[in-house]
């Protein structure tokens, strides 16, 4: 009976298959810095009414969609050549899973400048704008927390993200709230339901950092947990309170 490659180089198999894992790592945490600027700028664009720069977030998704490919194709790679079991296997799938829930943020930014392009004519509310900073700026938070967490595989780290996302769906009800409030105007009411949108979409993304945690949970413990549970409403006390629904 042969001996297969495997069998015969165990250490060099492993070493090989180490530095596969960790490859992938690191160009998870060069995606998650990408999308990072992608935020800002959709933030930045969209506070300042400023198209061009929207223009510049919307090209620079080309970005974040060759290192999401490059990402992908590695784990299909690995796949192929090792055969991952217990903590690497699920490694690997907390990779993919975050790998695409990056790519998906940096969609919610292009989508966020496609709206500020389409309202570069109309007059902005400060409130609003204000509003959009602070949920930026949580936002940006929270993807750093997740990245670094995941990174440190620091499960409370992970866990505080479902009280950072809490802070930015308070925002996003006060936002629908505003917009129902200012009053008859049809531009400014055009105006105010895009921004509806766009303050869905910052939500959104905090939801994906909340996913990232939980794969960090996972990767730690084992067993896969959603932090908060949509079907057992009653575990979430307070009127500012709301289940995240699930990805």
């Amino acid at each position: 009976m042969g001996v297969s490659l495997r069998d015969e180089y165990p250490d060099q198999m492993r070493l090989s298959f180490q530095e596969e894992l960790d490859r992938l790592e690191a160009n998870l945490q060069e995606e998650s810095e990408l999308v990072l600027r992608s935020l800002r700028g959709a933030i930045n664009a969209l506070e300042q009414q400023d198209a061009e720069l929207a223009d510049e977030v919307i090209a620079f998704d080309d970005e974040v969609d060759g290192r999401y490919l490059e990402i992908t194709k590695g784990i299909e790679q690995l796949l192929a050549r090792q055969t991952p079991v217990a903590v690497d296997l699920r490694l690997v799938l907390a990779v993919l899973h975050i790998n695409l829930g990056l790519e998906r943020m940096a969609d919610l930014c292009v989508t966020i400048s496609k709206l500020t392009k389409l309202s570069a004519d109309l007059k902005p509310d400060d409130t609003l704008v204000e509003a959009f900073e602070e949920m930026g700026a949580r936002a940006e938070e929270m993807i750093r927390v997740a990245m670094k967490s995941f990174s440190e595989r620091e499960l409370a780290g992970a866990e505080s993200l479902v009280d950072l996302d809490e802070l930015i769906d308070r925002a996003n009800r006060r936002v629908v709230k505003h917009v129902f409030e200012l009053g008859n105007d049809p531009a400014v009411r055009e105006w105010g339901l895009r921004m509806i949108i766009v303050s869905r979409c910052l939500e959104r993304i905090g939801d994906h950092a909340v996913d990232i945690g939980e794969q960090t949970a996972y990767l730690v413990t084992g067993e896969f947990r959603e932090f908060t549970d949509a079907s057992h409403p009653e575990g979430v006390a307070g009127d500012e309170s709301s289940a995240r629904p699930s990805s």
